[in-house]
């Protein structure tokens, strides 16, 4: 049980990664917060999980004073605080074009102020318990794709603050921050995202060899596996890092020959 008794708050835990990762967390021994938008998914998710070992919060992450009562409803329930996993975000496609300042501001406030917020109302109690933040963040966050504009730079803004506080609250409350840059991950979202462009179910099947060398896209189980170490104990005091989780380099790679591929991850 590498997790025993610790509570950790888990936003956008209703589908996906984040659901993943928190119903892992329990297996290890964790009370968590589910939270998310969709009350039916997050209910779903409490009841494979237990409702002795979880609580629902259905609210927009970016709300005014909506971090601070996940934080109370920790609180509340379990009188502790022992980590945050930062994960709810908007995967939402815009260019150069697309792009305005309303748009902009609005995928920042879900995917960047929002987790600093939380890491904000949460600190008082990471200190008491010495401990962790983690931040889901994208390999977008190097650079991203041509059409994730407003994503990609909201996940390389929260790669920057990661690397910040890992530094200057490792030092100040004894909490380690880090972050993990997930790949091409098969969520639901993902199936739905590629339904809506025309594309079979079954497209994930067969996939360019220069996206999946492995045969496969990733998993949500091994993106929960992979943050299960930077929340336990194990990871001991290290900090500031941020682990790309892809099944290829992100610098340093050869262009695709071909632009008219799938990925659009």
């Amino acid at each position: 049980m590498r997790l025993l008794d610790k509570i950790i708050i888990v936003t956008g835990s209703t589908m996906g990664i984040g659901k993943s990762i928190a119903k892992k967390a329990v297996s290890e021994g964790a009370k968590v917060i589910i939270h998310g938008l969709e009350e039916e998914l997050g209910t779903q998710v409490v009841s494979e999980i237990g409702e002795e070992n979880a609580r629902l919060h259905i609210e927009d992450i970016s709300n005014e004073g909506a971090a601070q009562r996940l934080v109370d409803l920790a609180i509340k329930q379990w009188g502790r605080l022992d980590a945050i996993v930062n994960n709810a975000a908007l995967v939402v496609p815009s260019n150069i074009s697309t792009t305005d300042k309303a748009f902009l501001n609005r995928v920042l406030e879900v995917n960047t102020i929002a987790p600093f917020q939380l890491i904000q109302a949460a600190l008082p109690f990471l200190t008491e318990s010495r401990g962790a933040v983690l931040n889901i963040g994208s390999v977008n966050a190097w650079s991203g794709e041509p059409n994730l504009l407003a994503y990609s730079i909201s996940k390389g803004a929260l790669m920057t603050m990661t690397r910040n506080l890992g530094d200057t609250l490792i030092r100040e409350n004894g909490v380690r921050v880090n972050q993990i840059n997930p790949g091409w991950v098969l969520t639901e979202k993902e199936i739905e995202r590629k339904r809506a462009h025309g594309l079979a179910d079954s497209w994930y099947e067969d996939l360019p060899a220069l996206y999946a060398p492995a045969g496969r896209i990733l998993w949500p189980e091994e993106i929960a596996a992979a943050a299960i170490y930077w929340l336990s104990d194990e990871s001991g005091p290290i900090s500031g890092q941020v682990m790309d989780l892809e099944q290829y380099p992100m610098i340093g790679r050869n262009a695709p020959k071909d632009t008219s591929t799938i990925a659009n991850k």
